[in-house]
């Protein structure tokens, strides 16, 4: 009877939108690569199943990808019907790799959300600043969990691979315009920058952020996140691809993944995979 009670009451005070308890969220950054790239034997045709059953095997309340197409998206979605995705291409006509978010429809309610380019103008589609090679883009949500009532705001990314003062300058706008009022704040991303050894890492941290890698727990997998469609190089510390956060939460485990399937794996980028608790 107790039991029936306390959840009846969980379920009311969620309802209400009061927290009642820390909220269990696993968060996923992966690096899908490109559908329309020439990999030969890796091109998405031969791999697009690898990546669904990548993304089933960890199973993320939130998934933020990279380099993902619309076509691709869209395969995602039917395969994984479970979760519900917001995505726009970067270049000036809606075109173009997305930032997409995926999120798991029954465990997460979007309250709000938006997009913004890594530019001196940000809020004008397809625009580039700062010398970097591609368009490059923000893609941000509000998510409340359902069942706790837990809001948190959450930010997808790309940072460009070649020009440094556009990482730096990048960071930098995302940091003015991400929340700094003591919520929750999550970013993942694939930086093309050095975790712990690069100008655009450092402007996160003394933003307040901190490195998930770093503050788990539990830590499995390699430190690099970069493979090229094999096995990571043994001993190599390359992280490129981070999730970040702000806010009172606790990093139970960390993964970078190497799931594969035969040998196929899923992406040039291995996906890092945090469980959190956020308090």
């Amino acid at each position: 009877m107790r039991t029936t009670v306390v959840s009846l009451l969980a379920v009311i005070l969620a309802l209400s939108g009061v927290a009642v308890a820390d909220t269990e969220l696993t968060v996923m950054s992966f690096n899908v690569r490109y559908g329309t790239a020439r990999d030969g034997e890796n091109v998405w045709a031969k791999r697009r199943d690898t990546v669904v059953e990548a993304v089933r095997h960890h199973s993320p309340d939130v998934m933020g990808t990279q380099e993902c197409l619309n076509f691709q998206a869209e395969y995602l979605a039917e395969k994984l019907p479970e979760y519900a995705w917001l995505g726009v291409g970067r270049e000036e006509n809606g075109k173009g790799e997305m930032t997409a978010v995926f999120y798991r429809k029954a465990v997460l309610a979007m309250e709000d959300s938006g997009h913004y380019w890594l530019s001196e103008t940000p809020e004008a589609p397809g625009s580039k600043s700062w010398g970097t090679a591609c368009t490059r883009m923000v893609t941000w949500c509000r998510f409340k969990h359902k069942e706790t009532g837990r809001e948190f705001y959450y930010a997808n990314t790309h940072f460009d691979h070649v020009s440094d003062p556009a990482r730096v300058n990048s960071a930098k706008l995302m940091t003015e315009r991400l929340p700094d009022d003591g919520q929750t704040v999550i970013v993942t991303a694939d930086f093309n920058a050095l975790a712990e050894k690069s100008t655009c890492w450092n402007t996160f941290k003394e933003c307040g952020f901190t490195d998930a890698w770093l503050a788990a727990e539990e830590r499995v997998g390699p430190t690099v996140t970069f493979g090229g469609f094999g096995p990571p190089d043994e001993g190599r510390d390359r992280r490129i691809d981070w999730i970040l956060f702000k806010g009172d939460v606790r990093v139970e485990r960390m993964e970078t993944s190497l799931f594969n399937q035969d040998g196929r794996y899923p992406s040039d980028h291995y996906p890092v995979v945090a469980a959190l608790r956020l308090k």
